[in-house]
């Protein structure tokens, strides 16, 4: 008992007042036992302002002794507290500083109901270009840079034009600006835009063409003016004319002779035209364009050649091959596909190659009626040399001659035709019959026209002599399987029946050179033919003594080439300074009815196809 008092007294003792050496007051504080039902305050996560430690007397467990060390933990909180200020100061952007959740007594729940409008969710994005990223990688901030605010409040460093050209080219502008140039995806698109813009100045012009409605530009007063000029003209007058729709032309052109046009025979939009001068004295490098009706300023395709171009045709079997025949007698085959110059095969390695201007060429197809080899499409030919000529593609074109043009009238020493000495005429047109691929008719230099057959190359099976100059000309007509039409330099055009050795009619509208005809595809008494500084179409049912249509060319500039639409009432006239005119034939009553029954059965055709 005594000695549990003594150790009381000197535990009292110890509980008097103690002062530290900055003189603190540091006496213990007696224990306090807190209420386990109340919530204690949180401790700090670094230290407290005092580092404080518990003693337990073992004897005693219920009591309980508080000490402090102040001499050693004073400094080292008073550094970690300030180093804990310092870093709250500078947290944003510090590495040191970590943002974490803590896990706290959380509440009782309970639940609460609140009404709101609907949250709209909105997505924003703001764009960087190449020349932000470099700028800020580099770090420029000096007077060439030009800051732009966006939509959304953000600001953008644009760099001047000498920090872009630095970047898309280190090594020049120029340089990296003709690449971008001569890009096939730049082209693309450039062709695309043209012909975007190029279908809304035409839309009009093109409607016309079409037989469509026109769009009306309110904003374009021109426009308007040019659509009531041209119903006031067509509803004032009643005879019919020629309206003149575009003109296919361009500074490659201008002043090349249009010897020959046609049509592809896949697509009607795509059209070719060949330009070479039809004189020896004249020559020069003839010029092959391939023009679009979407883009009528210039042409999709160009093709240079080395002598000019005096005939071309599309093949039918192979939409994209177009062969071309030159005055030198080469022919050429063309891939439409490519703007690749080079031919895909030409005649020149041939030794049996024509040795004049090749007059006129035609994809013919011989899958009816023929066997063997003859079967397919066949490339047909006739030149100035007087041969009609078949050419294969093996290994290169060979050429098999059809018919040689022997001269009837050719006269040796007073003598009639020596077969020893050989003489021909030169051929200059020719045509195959629209049903029987195995006749066909030539004509020659000398005025003549023979009746000729695919098989039998010894003889003519018939010879129509009406001309006296040159046939330029001869055609079938696609309605009556009997019937041709022949024009000359003699002034004349003349109509005839394959069973009659003379001519059923003659037409003569003036003493000019009547340089193409061609037969309307649409109606069988319509044709049309170019003479020397005029356009004719005649219309049998009107009149057969004079044209129903004559439209006068400008003084100097005579139509060399004419050419009919497949599908639409228009006509095409190429002339001597490299023009292609694109006319619509108006108030042609023949004409119109057969256009408006086509157009009515296609629609027909098309809903019951819907229909079923």
């Amino acid at each position: 008992m005594f000695f549990f008092s003594s150790y009381i007294s000197t535990f009292l003792y110890l509980l008097r007042q103690v002062f530290d050496e900055h003189g603190q007051d540091v006496t213990p504080h007696p224990l306090y036992n807190p209420d386990p039902g109340v919530l204690q305050p949180k401790q700090g996560k670094i230290f407290p302002a005092h580092d404080t430690s518990w003693t337990t007397v073992t004897d005693f467990p219920s009591v309980a002794f508080q000490t402090t060390n102040a001499s050693f933990t004073g400094p080292f909180t008073k550094e970690r507290n300030k180093a804990y200020t310092e870093l709250c100061k500078n947290r944003l952007g510090n590495d040191k500083y970590v943002e974490r959740s803590m896990q706290t007594f959380n509440d009782a729940p309970k639940t609460k109901e609140v009404q709101s409008d609907s949250i709209t969710m909105v997505d924003k994005a703001v764009m960087s270009s190449t020349w932000d990223m470099y700028d800020s990688f580099c770090n420029k901030g000096d007077a060439s840079e030009n800051i732009v605010v966006s939509a959304e409040g953000k600001k953008a460093t644009v760099p001047d034009s000498s920090s872009m050209n630095h970047l898309l080219n280190p090594s020049g502008p120029d340089q990296n600006f003709e690449l971008i140039l001569q890009s096939d995806k730049f082209k693309q698109d450039l062709a695309v835009m043209e012909r975007v813009v190029l279908a809304n100045i035409f839309q009009p012009k093109l409607a016309a063409y079409r037989q469509l409605p026109v769009i009306e530009d309110p904003d374009c007063v021109q426009t308007q003016i040019e659509e009531e000029s041209w119903t006031e003209q067509s509803k004032n007058s009643l005879s019919p004319f020629l309206e003149h729709l575009w003109v296919f032309k361009c500074e490659l052109t201008k002043g090349r002779n249009v010897s020959s046009m046609t049509w592809n025979k896949k697509n009607p939009d795509l059209l070719a035209v060949g330009y070479g001068q039809l004189d020896f004295k004249d020559q020069k490098p003839g010029l092959v364009c391939c023009w679009s009706l979407k883009n009528p300023t210039w042409p999709d395709r160009i093709f240079h050649c080395e002598s000019g171009v005096t005939a071309l045709d599309f093949s039918a079997c192979n939409a994209n091959q177009l062969a071309v025949g030159m005055y030198d007698g080469t022919i050429a085959i063309y891939n439409v596909q490519t703007t690749e110059q080079t031919p895909i095969i030409d005649s020149s390695d041939c030794a049996n190659m024509h040795a004049c201007p090749v007059w006129q060429l035609r994809w013919v197809d011989h899958d009816t009626g023929l066997a063997g080899e003859d079967k397919g499409e066949m490339l047909i030919s006739v030149s100035g040399d007087g041969r009609i000529s078949k050419w294969i593609h093996y290994k290169g074109l060979e050429c098999v001659d059809l018919m040689k043009l022997k001269s009837p009238n050719m006269i040796v020493n007073n003598q009639r035709w020596n077969p020893k000495i050989l003489s021909l005429a030169p051929g200059l047109c020719f045509d195959f019959h629209p049903n029987d691929s195995k006749v066909y008719l030539a004509g020659t230099e000398e005025g003549h026209i023979h009746k000729c057959s695919y098989s039998y190359n010894e003889q003519f099976l018939e010879t129509y002599k009406a001309h006296t100059g040159p046939v330029y000309k001869v055609t079938w007509s696609p309605f009556c399987p009997d019937i041709f039409l022949s024009c000359s330099s003699d002034w004349t055009i003349y109509l005839w029946r394959q069973d009659l050795s003379k001519p059923v009619l003659g037409f003569t509208s003036g003493q000019k050179v009547v340089f193409d005809i061609m037969w309307s595809p649409h109606c069988a008494t319509v044709f049309g033919a170019v003479r020397e500084g005029k356009v004719e179409i005649w219309d049998l049912r009107v009149s057969s003594l004079d044209p129903t249509i004559v439209s006068v060319t400008n003084p100097g500039v005579n139509p060399t080439a004419l050419l009919f639409t497949p599908e639409t009432d228009c006509v095409l006239v190429g002339d001597s300074e490299g023009q292609v005119t694109v006319y619509k034939l108006k108030n042609l009553p023949a004409l119109e009815d057969v256009i408006r029954t086509t157009l009515s059965s296609k629609h027909t055709l098309g809903k019951t196809d819907r229909d079923a």
